[in-house]
């Protein structure tokens, strides 16, 4: 019994002990871990270290009318070296140096090899954790191929490689309507700058999330504890075929007369939609972009397109009618020691003409003086007038920064009202009114004078269903009387048949409008010839017969030239009516007869293989073998026949589209899923992504036509 106990007594002796010393090993672990190793451990955690970060949402993307899209994030990717990590030998590195450094060298082209190995080089022996190693942001398709580089194909804490990704606000059709659109910030968390980017902001950007990220070797990996909500989709009226008329008409004329800047804007009229909308600046000589939407916040003197509105509130009032006379004397006219004149002063002006011919020949002569007969007493009733037609109401589009018309009236004391106030307002001077007012008082006249507001935003959806729709907003049901409004249309079409804007009537379908030309005060200069410039625009409407677009087109200070409203303002906006209604008509080919002295073979579009039949077909031409089973072809000319032969590729290959126009171009390529950017209009000549290249769904390819 005694010899049990002693037994058990010492077998307790040595579990103390052993609990004693496992007590203290802990103890000691502990204290080490905590003090004596806490530096080499803190740098362990920093690695490793886990918090909570912002999940940015995806930005709301922005389309035309049609649902191609106008504004869309694309990801970015920028490419750094962790010289630090875990697994990177400093001998693998130097054995791939060359041969990596002359696929970088070969890929980005920023360096040579010799340099791309002394960069490196020069971040390895700095011990960077954060070594910039390709100067740009790269795309997806450039940062998969560096997976295949050598040296880099490691895995990642074995190569050092840190992809920091990041989104890119990308425009597919480029200069397009860009201005409208809008841009945002380098860092998209900041929202939009300007344009439907910046009014919509709230919607397209979403809300934030939150989650736990980890840095692991490199790479940071998301645990996320609330999801980010994407933004909303913003769908324009924008008509991106029309918008590229619009754009190219514009730029034309300015390159060929030096001008200052440009303004296009072109409404649908019976819904007031917006189908283009074109500001353009100069840069530098001869080169033009969208620098500032002019065609909302241009705050200037309208000059004669305000004319039109004089005269319906002159006929409407009953002062005056179309047919009767008014003296305009040689081409001026003295009115309290302030001398107007006529663009025609120097030719004698136009003496005695009607009413109707002071806006068919744009007098300020005529105009001013019916304006004095009827207001020169009251001249208050005339600016009530205006008013009551709704033009000044203030017209929210979804564009910051829009401007006001600012018309002053008589008995406001903030506003300075003198004795030759009147007669000057009356032909367009000592206003302020955007583009946009005016186009909508003449969109207005052209829809039976409903004074309707602009729209610009279609609708808003989320994940393709609409949440919200916009409708069409009256502003005011009447602008005058009907018959006021049958004189005005005439008033309008004759000046293009008969007046100031005669060198742009057409042959393939009426126009009606009013041109305009007014001279630019330049600040201190005030409006003194050693200053002197010049706005020329026309505002009308077309087919004057039955109206289906308004257009304003505003164009500053010309330098080529003598300063014209009609030849050209005017002849811009001819272009654009008749592209855009040729667009929408068709010509039955029967109705036009065989030329039996011209045999050449027309030149075939490459495209859609049943579509290139059919219209051979309609035309009576010659084709070899019409029955075969293919989707697109290509065309050629030989021996007076056309022959055609299959055009195949890979899915997955960037397919050839030189040879084809837009439509057939841009369905191929965006159903393999590229974005397409269009540059001029005819036959495309080249494709900046060459065929057989592997396909990236979402990336750009930008074609230019001719």
């Amino acid at each position: 019994m005694a010899i049990a106990r002693k037994n058990i007594k010492i077998r307790l002796f040595f579990v103390y002990v052993i609990a004693l010393a496992v007590s203290c090993a802990i103890i000691w672990r502990a204290f080490d871990t905590a003090v004596i190793e806490k530096e080499g451990w803190m740098k362990k955690i920093s690695r490793l270290k886990i918090e909570d970060r912002r999940i940015d949402p995806q930005r709301g993307n922005i389309y035309a009318n049609d649902g191609r899209l106008m504004a869309s994030s694309i990801p970015q990717y920028y490419i750094y070296m962790d010289f630090k990590a875990d697994g990177l030998k400093y001998d693998t590195l130097k054995h791939y140096l060359p041969e990596l450094s002359q696929k970088l060298s070969k890929k980005f082209g920023d360096k040579s090899a010799a340099e791309y190995s002394s960069h490196i080089m020069k971040g390895y022996n700095s011990g960077s954790r954060h070594y910039r190693l390709i100067s740009r942001k790269i795309s997806y398709t450039e940062m998969k191929e560096l997976y295949t580089f050598p040296f880099l194909k490691q895995r990642s804490h074995r190569s050092g490689m840190v992809i920091d990704e990041m989104a890119q606000r990308k425009k597919p059709f480029g200069q397009l309507a860009s201005r409208t659109i809008g841009d945002v910030y380098g860092d998209l968390s900041k929202g939009g700058k300007n344009g439907l980017e910046l009014s919509m902001d709230s919607l397209l950007k979403g809300e934030p999330g939150v989650g736990t990220w980890q840095k692991v070797a490199g790479r940071y990996y998301v645990t996320p504890e609330k999801e980010p909500v994407n933004g909303l989709d913003i769908t324009t009226t924008i008509d991106i075929d029309m918008q590229d008329i619009v754009h190219n008409a514009l730029l034309d004329k300015l390159k060929d007369i030096d001008a200052e800047s440009g303004t296009v804007i072109v409404m649908e009229v019976k819904t007031g939609e917006i189908k283009a909308i074109s500001n353009l600046g100069r840069i530098n000589t001869g080169h033009y972009g969208e620098t500032k939407n002019f065609a909302v916040s241009d705050e200037s003197e309208p000059g004669s397109t305000f004319k039109t509105l004089s005269m319906m509130i002159a006929l409407d009032k009953g002062i005056i009618t179309p047919n009767d006379t008014i003296d305009v004397g040689p081409g001026y006219y003295m009115y309290r020691g302030a001398k107007m004149t006529d663009h025609n002063m120097n030719h004698g002006g136009y003496g005695k003409i009607t009413a109707a011919q002071s806006i068919w020949y744009s007098s300020n002569i005529g105009v001013a003086k019916i304006i004095l007969k009827g207001f020169e007493k009251n001249p208050s009733d005339f600016v009530n007038a205006i008013y009551e037609t709704g033009i000044t109401k203030p017209l929210d589009i979804g564009i910051p920064g829009i401007g006001r018309a600012k018309i002053r009236h008589p008995k406001d004391s903030l506003s300075y009202w003198s004795k030759t106030t009147l007669p000057w307002m009356s032909f367009g001077y000592e206003s302020q009114v955007p583009p946009i007012y005016i186009l909508n008082y003449y969109n207005a006249i052209a829809n039976g004078g409903k004074l309707i507001k602009p729209l610009l935003v279609k609708n808003i959806s989320k994940d393709g269903e609409v949440v919200e729709k916009f409708k069409t907003e009256t502003i005011n049901s009447s602008i005058c009387s009907r018959k006021t409004l049958g004189q005005i249309q005439q008033m309008l079409l004759d000046v293009v048949e008969n007046g100031t804007a005669k060198m742009i009537k057409s042959d393939k379908l009426l126009l009606a409008g009013k041109t305009g030309t007014a001279q630019l005060s330049q600040g201190a200069l005030g409006y003194k010839n050693g200053g002197k410039k010049h706005q020329v625009s026309f505002c009308g409407y077309f087919p004057a017969d039955k109206p289906m677009y308004s257009c304003i087109v505003v164009i500053r200070a010309p330098r080529n030239g003598y300063p014209s409203g009609g030849g050209m303002s005017g002849m811009v906006f001819k272009n654009i009516a008749e592209r855009v209604y040729a667009q929408g008509r068709s010509v039955a080919v029967e109705y036009n007869e065989k030329d039996s002295v011209h045999t050449f073979m027309p030149k075939v579009k490459n495209g859609n293989y049943k579509g290139i039949v059919g219209i051979l077909d309609k035309l009576d031409l010659p084709l070899e073998d019409n029955k075969k089973e293919w989707n697109w072809a290509v065309s050629s000319v030989k021996d007076g026949k056309i022959t055609l032969r299959e055009l195949t590729t890979d899915n997955n290959e960037v397919p050839s589209v030189i040879g084809m126009g837009a439509k057939d171009a841009v369905y191929l390529l965006e159903n393999r899923g590229l974005r397409v950017q269009i540059n001029g209009r005819g036959k495309v000549y080249q494709q900046s992504k060459p065929a057989g290249r592997k396909i990236t769904k979402g990336e750009t390819i930008v074609l230019s036509l001719k």
